[in-house]
């Protein structure tokens, strides 16, 4: 057998959900441009695109939010055993608890496009309730006339977010929905390919994003801009990291090997939202001359910049703490998820890959 160590180049699906191309920098969600997306559409509505294959009509997207809306409410039960949580256990761990208790409210098999609502409508509902709960502050309860992304906003602070907030949040939430057969995805897949139910696929899904290597948060990248902290030093702080031999986070990607295109449409946004916001007009500035400093430093490596570098600028603008990083990541990777738990179910196969033994052979 021909070995594949972490199954690395095998094409283990058809999807019609998304392209990831990195040689030519491409990501299409159902035959949309992600980054077009990100810049001219809400999150509902790209949801919807992503689990239904086209965009709604006005009655249904009117019906589509209206459900939307009455699933982020949590019950009585839900809010029993988020309080009964270890205020010790960190914020994924406890989102994944969450979810899992409530398995028996769900369908069975097959999963269903109202499961998939219903678990990302109610998903930043518990997170920033887990954060107000971390924070010994009382829990706020969902806006009823706000967008889902500025309700997630809402609830976190207890007041309505400025304009500018929501626009680069709802753009950084699109862009994060989807990409490809990543490692949680692929979770995600092969529990459901078991016909087990969407809960537990989504909470397999969870605890692979919970890995340092998969859902690791832009720190360092926030760390970065902090240190420059003002447009003047930006110049001399980049030269004398460089010199020591650092990198520059924030730049290049293991799959892109051109411009990352949630990076470039994060850049659209935050360049015009920079006016508004002096952290999103800092990191404008930072990356514009970190793109000619590194020619100049490694000429030829074409570091362009990912999409981490943006996603520190609009999380550190909105004010998100850090621990809430990686399950702000994960609220909007559920759309994908379940995109993807709907279409396997669809067409089912269970996964089974064969291993090759190495160890010893009795005697």
């Amino acid at each position: 057998m021909v070995q594949f160590p972490g199954l690395e180049g095998v094409v283990a699906a058809e999807t019609a959900i998304s392209l990831v191309d990195g040689q030519q920098g491409m990501l299409i969600y159902r035959g949309h441009w992600a980054k077009d997306l990100a810049v001219y559409n809400s999150f509902e509505e790209v949801a919807y695109l992503l689990w239904y294959g086209k965009f709604p009509s006005a009655n249904e997207y009117e019906a589509f939010i209206t459900k939307f809306k009455k699933y982020r409410v949590l019950g009585v039960e839900e809010k029993k055993v988020l309080e009964s949580l270890p205020l010790q256990l960190d914020v994924m761990s406890a989102l994944r608890t969450v979810i899992s208790s409530m398995s028996h409210t769900f369908t069975a098999w097959p999963p269903t496009v109202d499961d998939a609502i219903r678990i990302t409508a109610m998903a930043p509902t518990i997170i920033a309730n887990l954060n107000r709960r971390n924070e010994g502050v009382e829990f706020v309860e969902p806006h009823p006339d706000l967008n889902h992304v500025a309700n997630y906003l809402y609830m976190l602070k207890g007041e309505i977010p400025q304009k500018a907030h929501v626009a680069a949040m709802n753009a950084y939430a699109i862009l994060t929905m989807e990409h490809g057969m990543n490692a949680s995805t692929f979770s995600s897949r092969v529990v459901v390919s078991t016909q087990s139910d969407i809960v537990s696929a989504i909470c397999a899904a969870i605890g692979a994003m919970k890995g340092p290597l998969h859902g690791g948060a832009p720190s360092e990248v926030m760390t970065m801009l902090n240190g420059i902290g003002s447009k003047e030093n930006a110049e001399q702080w980049m030269r004398e990291h460089l010199e020591k031999g650092n990198r520059l986070m924030g730049f290049g990607h293991r799959i892109y090997k051109t411009r990352d295109p949630r990076a470039e449409a994060l850049k659209t946004v935050t360049g015009r939202l920079a006016s508004e916001d002096p952290w999103l007009d800092l990191a404008v500035y930072v990356e514009e001359l970190a793109i000619k400093i590194l020619e100049e430093y490694k000429p030829g490596r074409r570091l362009y910049t990912n999409v981490e570098f943006f996603a520190a600028a609009v999380l550190r603008s909105v004010e998100m703490p850090s621990t809430l990083f990686t399950p702000t990541f994960t609220s909007s990777r559920l759309v994908g998820w379940t995109a993807h738990i709907l279409e396997q179910s669809q067409n089912n196969r269970i996964y089974r890959p064969q291993s090759e033994y190495v160890g010893e052979m009795p005697i």
